[in-house]
């Protein structure tokens, strides 16, 4: 079932300047939104139609009539993708909740975007918002029975529930952010140093749905910083998905747990995670950055990512040293600086990974290799560095849905910390230079990403 509604703040407000031009009477727009998550479970919106005063016969302060020509603009524009239309006007009086008039108005509407389009969607459906820019959306089968859509998430600086705006505000770390979180998905790339610890994080926190994607295995080396890792793990090769998640199983049952176990760079992985309403990237690839960020512009999905790194130095007796110990968290929204706009992912790095795994000779020859960097441990001692990047992670989602940041969040796009140097500095969205993207809403339409390498295999016909 389709619970979730998501668009940019930019999307909202563009959309809100067409729905309240100033003159007090309704406005209408034309939503085209596409289906994500392996059972649909989120809609996004793809696309945005302006629907102009002037070509509707009436509008007045609770009515407005469609025009047939936007309608059949938004069928022209839904059918290819087999996407979803959700009919949109304001409500300039403030009422957030739809009334008999709206109901009638979708009885007439309804059955004709089911005939019009022989596509795969299976709901079509209507919206509301008031002018504090709340919204509502209900969504209909082919039946006529109508479903709220729970949650209309304004993806930003913040993350709001649009249809939970006019509500009480919730209070962080209370339980009505728990109650909240119950009803959320999560996932979390990479299982392991950073990424067991904020599988852990949310499972106490109570987020109904964790996604773990990771093809790897636990071994001996890595007991020391994966939680709830054990010798009987290593010595059997347990995959770390299941490990982890027989581990959630034990103290936070309710919690629902998908095992993805294989790289967030293969179609099931990519597909598996645009359910969620949050991605964690806890991996150490730039490659597997770089799938992470193409599905939070296409899927639009807030990203947080992390990391760690220790730098080393020689003294003047050419001991090596640590001249620094140091983590990264990176808040990305779906339409903001992703990471390669902040250097995050970069084309000599990719191709640095390129040759480590398919000419590991000539990798050797470019690059020195190691957790440390100048050191090669097969089990650096970094599990307290691990716990300190993954909570501030965990902080970060918290507080963009729960604001409790003094200055608000507009400042914190980026936080990096020298535990050597005991200093903390903070960047915005502005500090970094962002390149044009068409990929926002884009979906999981063929092929996924928009590359060639995840497109949907076809059988041969047999001979």
């Amino acid at each position: 079932m389709t619970k979730t509604l998501s668009l940019t703040e930019r999307q909202h407000q563009a959309l809100r300047d067409m729905l309240f031009p100033g003159d007090g009477l309704e406005s209408a727009a034309i939503l085209i939104c596409r289906y994500v998550g392996p059972q649909s479970e989120r809609l996004i919106v793809a696309d945005i139609i302006n629907v102009p005063d002037n070509s509707c016969l009436v509008r007045k302060v609770d009515y407005i009539s469609w025009p047939g020509a936007s309608v059949e603009e938004a069928i022209d524009k839904a059918e290819d993708h087999g996407d979803a239309i959700i009919l949109i006007h304001s409500h300039p009086g403030g009422w957030l909740n739809f009334s008999e008039t709206d109901d009638e108005s979708d009885r007439a509407a309804m059955p004709g975007l089911f005939a019009a389009i022989e596509g795969n969607a299976f709901h079509h459906g209507s919206a509301i918002m008031t002018p504090d820019g709340a919204m509502r959306a209900r969504l209909y089968d082919r039946a006529g029975e109508a479903s709220k859509i729970l949650h209309v998430w304004r993806v930003g600086q913040n993350i709001v529930d649009l249809a939970a705006k006019n509500s009480e505000p919730v209070m962080p770390f209370g339980s009505g952010m728990a109650e909240s979180f119950a009803r959320q998905a999560a996932c979390i790339i990479g299982i392991s140093g950073t990424g067991s610890i904020v599988a852990e994080l949310l499972a106490r926190k109570g987020v109904g749905h964790l996604i773990l994607i990771d093809f790897d295995r636990v071994e001996q080396k890595n007991l020391n910083r994966i939680v709830n890792s054990t010798v009987s793990d290593a010595n059997g090769k347990r995959l770390k998905t299941e490990m982890m998640a027989e581990a959630i199983a034990s103290y936070a049952p309710r919690t629902k747990v998908t095992v993805v176990n294989c790289s967030i760079e293969d179609r099931e992985a990519v597909i598996a995670a645009s359910a969620a309403e949050v991605l964690f990237c806890c991996v150490d690839s730039m490659a597997g950055r770089s799938i992470a960020e193409l599905i939070a512009q296409c899927c639009i999905i807030p990203l947080i990512d992390m990391g760690v790194t220790i730098p080393t130095r020689l003294d003047a007796d050419g001991h090596i040293r640590i001249a620094d110990v140091c983590g990264r968290i990176d808040y990305v929204r779906p339409d903001g600086p992703n990471l390669t706009d902040r250097g995050v992912v970069t084309a000599d790095g990719l191709r640095r990974e390129y040759l480590i795994a398919n000419a590991p000779e000539v990798a050797k020859r470019e690059i020195e290799a190691g957790y440390i960097k100048g050191v090669h441990e097969e089990a650096p001692s970094v599990m307290a560095l691990n716990m300190r990047v993954a909570s501030e992670a965990v902080l970060e989602w918290l507080e963009r849905q729960f604001p409790y940041r003094l200055d608000g969040s507009d400042g914190f796009s980026r936080t990096l910390f020298s535990h050597a140097a005991g200093e903390v500095e903070f960047s915005s969205d502005s500090d970094f230079k962002q390149a044009p993207t068409n990929d926002v809403g884009r979906g999981l339409i063929e092929p996924l990403l928009g590359l060639p390498a995840l497109a949907k295999q076809r059988r041969k016909d047999a001979a």
